[in-house]
């Protein structure tokens, strides 16, 4: 098992299930008492509209809520604007998350105390209506990601990118040639 201070730091992202009850997480673990850890908790002190940073928490009701260790925060990366979305993030997506950490407890990937914080990001596709997909998926891109944080990504993979580096794409990206005005 890796300790708290030499996780603090790491980053990565995951994609888990498929559109359009699809979830994308980016993942910052960090020691308790660094920089990290300081400004992965000042988001407590920032939300904004559409954007509530959560401690990730579980239990049948509210009096019940038990937060999961190691201490989880949670924010949407994507505006939060309707009663479906909220339910999605709040509920299906908070469950997902403390399920894929409880994961990596279970694997011996991180421990489950206060020494270390993970920091998740998640954006679920605004199509997305099936909280048992979303929970599934949520669940599925946080183990990927921490394990990925944890052990780092795959050297094949790193090799491939910077072998790739000219050709690279992105969904989000239109070259030149596909922009609206050129087709």
């Amino acid at each position: 098992m890796t300790t708290s201070t030499s996780l603090d730091g790491r980053i990565a992202q995951a994609w888990g299930g498929t559109n359009p009850h699809g979830v994308h997480l980016n993942v910052v673990l960090a020691a308790r008492g660094s920089a990290t850890a300081a400004a992965m908790t000042a988001t407590f002190s920032a939300p904004a509209t559409g954007f509530t940073p959560i401690l990730v928490c579980v239990g049948p009701d509210q009096p019940s809520y038990e937060t999961i260790n190691p201490p989880t925060i949670m924010l949407n990366k994507m505006v939060v604007d309707s009663d479906t979305m909220s339910s999605l993030v709040a509920g299906a997506c908070q469950v997902g998350i403390a399920q894929g950490v409880l994961d990596s407890v279970a694997e011996d990937l991180l421990i489950a105390d206060q020494e270390t914080i993970v920091f998740v990001s998640v954006w679920v596709n605004p199509q997305a209506n099936d909280a048992d997909s979303v929970r599934a998926a949520a669940r599925q891109a946080t183990g990927t990601s921490i394990r990925e944080a944890v052990a780092g990504p795959p050297p094949q993979g790193l090799r491939r990118l910077v072998r790739d580096r000219e050709t690279l794409t992105h969904p989000f990206y239109l070259a030149a040639a596909e922009t609206p005005e050129n087709l």
